[in-house]
């Protein structure tokens, strides 16, 4: 564990002294995210919970879940013998997802210099999208697409049995255990061989992580989950 601590603190330590790296890396960064938040379209709304679509609430409980069982349900909690917190005892509603989710970024050695996979990601609780995400963002029902629709990209990569490279980091975690109930993620980092030709999307960028730690200074630019990965480096 501490050589791959030393070895990363060796990568950005490499790559500060290189001479292309200077404050405006992060600026052409920005401008590109900018950009992105220009031409965002989605409008979100806030509506009852009666009318939402495939969820429905419980007529005994009063629990909020989804037609298909998957993704997460909305329950209540009662907390009692509490000590050393501001009150002993309290009820309050959770949002329960008892299944780990994938936050996971990928990295690969382009142009000579370590780079980082960031995803220009929007969520309707945000309040300003999009910001910078991990490459992959994935709860188990995402992942198995219990909504129908596609996998996410470049989830193969942090799966195991698929095409996953040379595994960095890959620690579980507790996920807001204040909002979430039994809720973990799993954060990723993948090394990819330096020859292999990744394509990418408009959404995403490769960053160095020089530039990364300059981006995480500046406020609502790189999301929380993000940041929990970043943070098992």
């Amino acid at each position: 564990m501490y050589e791959k601590l030393n070895k990363l603190k060796k990568e950005t330590k490499k790559n500060s002294n290189k001479s292309d790296i200077n404050e405006s890396d992060i600026a052409d960064v920005l401008k590109w995210l900018n950009k992105k938040k220009q031409d965002y379209s989605v409008k979100v709304e806030e509506i009852g919970i009666k009318d939402l679509d495939k969820w429905q609430a419980h007529s005994e409980t009063g629990n909020i879940g989804h037609e298909s069982g998957k993704f997460f349900t909305m329950i209540g909690i009662r907390v009692t013998s509490a000590k050393g917190r501001e009150v002993v005892s309290w009820t309050q509603p959770m949002i329960k997802q008892n299944e780990c989710g994938i936050l996971g970024i990928l990295r690969q050695k382009r142009n000579g210099m370590m780079q980082y996979l960031m995803y220009a990601k929007s969520e309707p609780g945000a309040v300003i999208n999009p910001q910078l995400a991990p490459t992959l963002q994935a709860t188990a029902s995402n992942l198995a697409q219990a909504h129908g629709g596609d996998k996410p990209l470049f989830s193969e990569y942090f799966e195991e049995g698929e095409k996953q490279g040379k595994i960095i980091v890959n620690v579980e975690q507790v996920e807001d255990p204040s909002r979430f109930y039994l809720k973990t993620n799993r954060c990723m980092i993948v090394e990819v061989p330096e020859y292999e030709d990744i394509k990418i999307t408009d959404d995403f960028i490769w960053l160095t992580l020089p530039q990364i730690k300059k981006l995480l200074k500046v406020d609502l630019v790189i999301n929380a989950l993000a940041r929990a990965v970043l943070g098992s480096l």
